[in-house]
């Protein structure tokens, strides 16, 4: 009995009525205020993962898990093809050569990353061939000089299907007349749209002319590669360079696009961060009402103390107190959060239609409805920190309260 005691007394201070209106609505502001913390730190994380996540799947539509370049080059690009294919966790690997060069046609220009592939071994790599519009990859034919192109960059140059492009490389060729830029006329063979950044800079043509243009011989800079898991990539990467016998150099996602994500990653910290101080403004409350309830309550802790009550516990008490506005405000607002992390995608297509508004414009976002994904380790990191802080906004107060001299309290309340 002795041991429940504080908490009874607790939670039946929990719930009497106040003499003092403002310690009231300083605890429900407190409770409410934890809730909402919560609520919004688990659905803005989220929104988060679920941008992370298209981003990555977008990127990496176009974007290999890694790269291997031999030293050098890589001349017999099917032979090492055929010596790696059983490496552990490996799904694809293509050969390719890439340069950047500039695109014009009727007066606009764009410059370009310009990839040259095997079209026949390219969708092991990548999935572009599943995000085309207009045309086939396999239109690719080596020797009639076919480009296939984003649709945003396609838009942008003002050419489809079977228009004449001109594509001019960073190098220049000596001729009897003088110095030119290094040029050649491409048939547009295909355009696709992946939704990704790529949709506005890359351009593939078959590997044999990107071969000619960059006057490689038969010859390619190396392979691209595809695991079954992209976080495996390095790993991947790492064990098929040690079966290849000439110096090569692995890159694998993270390093090509790391910047990227390393943004983006920073942007959930500071976001998070941010979004915390809600909880800290709730624990404040939390010590304000507790600070307020100890000062009308001081006759009552000091009866208790002559009555036998420990120090101990008249801190379990106000402990008792400022956790339970604590606690229940962490499960309401992590029970909302859920929900609203689960639907809150759906909620905004439903209120776009009602309302006719479009919240993505897709002319101007590649992502063009919310993504959230919600994540248990998320909610439990939030969960967790907002009940630490709620610990030590209690432990003050209920400190303080412990110290009360019972003599000191009953003398005024005589």
């Amino acid at each position: 009995m002795q041991n429940t005691l504080p908490i009874t007394i607790g939670l039946r201070y929990l719930r009497a009525k106040r003499s003092n209106a403002f310690i009231s609505f300083v605890s429900l502001f407190a409770f409410l205020g934890m809730a909402l913390g919560v609520f919004a730190l688990i659905v803005v994380l989220s929104v988060m993962n679920g941008f992370d996540r298209e981003l990555k799947e977008r990127i990496l539509r176009t974007v290999p898990h890694g790269f291997i370049q031999p030293e050098g080059g890589l001349k017999d690009h099917d032979a090492l093809i055929a010596s790696l294919y059983d490496t552990p966790h490996l799904a694809g690997l293509a050969p390719y050569v890439q340069t950047n060069g500039l695109l014009t046609y009727a007066g606009n220009a764009r410059g370009v990353s310009v990839v040259g592939i095997e079209p026949s071994l390219e969708p092991s790599v990548s999935d572009v061939q599943d995000f085309m519009s207009q045309g086939q990859m396999n239109t690719l034919r080596a020797g009639e000089y076919r480009m296939l192109m984003g649709g945003l960059l396609a838009r942008f140059l003002g050419v489809g299907v079977g228009d004449k492009i001109t594509l001019t490389l960073p190098e220049v060729a000596v001729t009897p007349a003088g110095v030119f830029p290094r040029s050649r006329r491409f048939t547009v063979a295909g355009i696709f749209d992946t939704g990704a950044q790529s949709d506005q800079s890359l351009v593939m043509i078959h590997l044999r002319d990107g071969q000619k243009l960059l006057r490689l011989g038969d010859k390619s800079q190396g392979l691209r590669v595809k695991t079954d898991d992209i976080y495996r990539a390095p790993q991947v990467l790492a064990a098929m360079a040690q079966r290849i016998e000439q110096k090569v150099e692995v890159k694998d996602w993270s390093q090509t696009q790391g910047h990227l994500f390393q943004a983006v990653k920073m942007e959930k910290t500071v976001v998070g961060f941010l979004l915390g101080i809600i909880v800290a403004v709730a624990a404040f409350n939390i010590v304000t009402s507790l600070v307020m309830m100890i000062a009308e309550k001081r006759s009552d802790i000091a009866v208790l103390r002559t009555m036998g009550l420990t120090s101990r516990g008249v801190v379990a008490i106000f402990m008792v107190q400022g956790l339970m506005l604590g606690v229940v405000g962490i499960a309401l607002g992590a029970l909302c959060g859920i929900l609203g992390a689960l639907y809150i995608s759906d909620a905004v297509a439903f209120l776009e239609h009602v309302f006719n508004v479009q919240v993505f414009d897709p002319s101007v976002y590649f992502v063009t409805r919310l993504p959230s994904e919600w994540r248990l380790h998320d909610s439990i990191v939030v969960c967790v920190g907002a009940l630490a802080v709620s610990i030590v906004a209690s432990a003050y107060p209920a400190y303080r309260a412990s110290q009360i001299a019972p003599a000191e309290a009953l003398r005024y309340n005589i």
